[in-house]
């Protein structure tokens, strides 16, 4: 799916699909954070069983308001006690498959939040 933003004045996700996406103009096949503070970054994580609370601590780094935490092609949630860092730090935690939090993070981009959008991209979410 090809995005078109109205204007998003931060760093946006321009295309998105199964096991990748566009930021930047330069396509990613593994987990990344982008956030409206303008940073793209590796996220290093290659699948849901190897989260630790230590990936979720560093997304408060940009200080968001708003964490979009894109799960993989389906929707899995991780154990609240993974989140505790941000929930500590009064920051939202949304989680959904990393196809919606693209869009997701766009539509809260362009409202002009701040927004980090965690998009974790294993290598069995290819189609």
């Amino acid at each position: 799916m090809k995005l078109q933003p109205d204007r998003i004045d931060a760093l946006s996700i321009q295309a998105h699909g199964p096991g990748w996406v566009v930021v930047g103009g330069q396509r990613h096949e593994t987990s990344v954070i982008v956030s409206t503070a303008g940073r793209l970054r590796s996220w290093d994580c290659r699948s849901h069983a190897e989260l630790t609370a230590a990936h979720f601590d560093l997304l408060a780094d940009d200080g968001p308001e708003v964490v979009i935490f894109g799960s993989g092609r389906r929707l899995r949630f991780v154990h609240p006690s993974l989140l505790r860092g941000l929930i500590e730090r009064r920051i939202g935690v949304e989680t959904m498959d990393t196809m919606a939090a693209a869009r997701t993070y766009n539509i809260l981009a362009g409202e002009g939040r701040r927004v980090v959008a965690a998009l974790l991209i294993e290598a069995g979410d290819a189609i």
